[in-house]
């Protein structure tokens, strides 16, 4: 990842403390849906005077609606989760190029859509976790998931979930579609119960017995670490964790991440909502209100992120990955994977 730069911080807290001249509005559509996010909203208003208009659902919705109101909409940014759905809102043409050099210096290159359509802002580790009890010799890797000898093991997400979408892609960017279905194949013979439930649900399997292994997100377990989360939290001694592929290309990482819409009545003020974004601030935000690492390197971490130790994490462009969200699907309906 690429390190902050100091001169470009300074300019853009210079930047936001200046420009309460912008004044006016923003109309922000998230997705996004943590309680947490709320200072960086009202940080952002109080910084330079602008009013921040929200509409929230799901991304899919979302998406949905600002191709329904067209050049009529509008959405001046589309705030959501996973490379899968900004890939998505790109190729229905709702959002446009950004050009920023505060974003090009503060984002790593590989966080960035190819054509500035969008940048992620914050970032979570797709890893396996394991009972320590049960579990030697857990899987070191992505590709350990799939050998037989965790067959009746493993809790893991549906195909339709964008997280799984969205490192079944990865996959295939690295080793190519054949290998990529012969895992997903191995993840479907080796599952201990047909995919239910959300990442902490999987977490939950752990705990209650019905699996050995799960794949989660960090954020989830993260979040159990720093407060109570039923079902987990009582019992997260008993949970051990693994980053993947730490002699390879490293941990799977997905993102949050933020575009402005093609047809932004207020570009300008959506710009600077982005820069905002990558700030240190706003990137302490995403760590300590959401147990997120930061897209920004340097940006000091919270307690909980920080309690699950330094890994090495997968580089690959993520604008490439989303190339292949297509493959993976066709992939996961091939193999059976509900």
């Amino acid at each position: 990842m690429l390190k902050s730069s100091t001169c470009v911080a300074a300019a853009l807290t210079a930047l936001i403390a200046t420009s309460a001249a912008a004044e006016g509005e923003l109309n922000l559509y998230s997705s996004r849906h943590y309680d947490t996010d709320e200072n960086l909203y009202t940080d952002f208003e109080k910084a330079t005077g602008i009013t921040i208009n929200r509409i929230e659902g799901k991304a899919d919705e979302l998406i949905a609606r600002m191709e329904a109101e067209g050049a009529n909409s509008p959405a001046d940014i589309l705030l959501t989760v996973d490379t899968s759905r900004l890939e998505r809102a790109k190729d229905a043409g709702i959002l446009q190029s950004v050009d920023s050099a505060v974003l090009e210096e503060r984002i790593p290159a590989n966080l960035q859509d190819s054509d500035d359509q969008w940048f992620g802002f914050s970032q979570r580790g797709r890893i396996i976790f394991f009972d320590k009890e049960n579990v030697a010799n857990p899987p070191t890797t992505y590709a350990d998931l799939a050998k037989p000898e965790y067959k009746g093991q493993i809790c893991i997400r549906s195909s339709s979930n964008t997280y799984n979408q969205t490192l079944l892609a990865s996959i295939i960017t690295h080793e190519g579609p054949e290998a990529a279905k012969a895992w997903a194949q191995g993840i479907v013979d080796n599952m201990a119960r047909e995919p239910q439930g959300g990442d902490t649900d999987q977490l939950r399997g752990i705990v209650s017995g019905e699996c050995d292994i799960a794949v989660s997100n960090t954020y989830y377990f993260a979040r159990a670490i720093r407060k109570d989360v039923k079902g987990v939290s009582a019992d997260i001694e008993s949970i051990g964790w693994v980053f993947p592929n730490q002699d390879g290309y490293g941990a799977h990482m997905n993102l949050s991440g933020a575009g402005v819409a093609a047809n932004a009545p207020n570009k300008e003020n959506a710009v600077l909502f982005l820069e905002y974004l990558a700030s240190d601030s706003a990137q302490q935000y995403f760590s300590a209100g959401n147990d997120e690492f930061p897209a920004v390197a340097g940006v000091e971490l919270a307690e909980s992120v920080q309690a699950l130790g330094d890994f090495k994490a997968d580089e690959i462009s993520l604008s490439d990955v989303a190339k292949n969200l297509p493959e993976a699907q066709k992939i996961f309906n091939e193999v059976g994977w509900k």
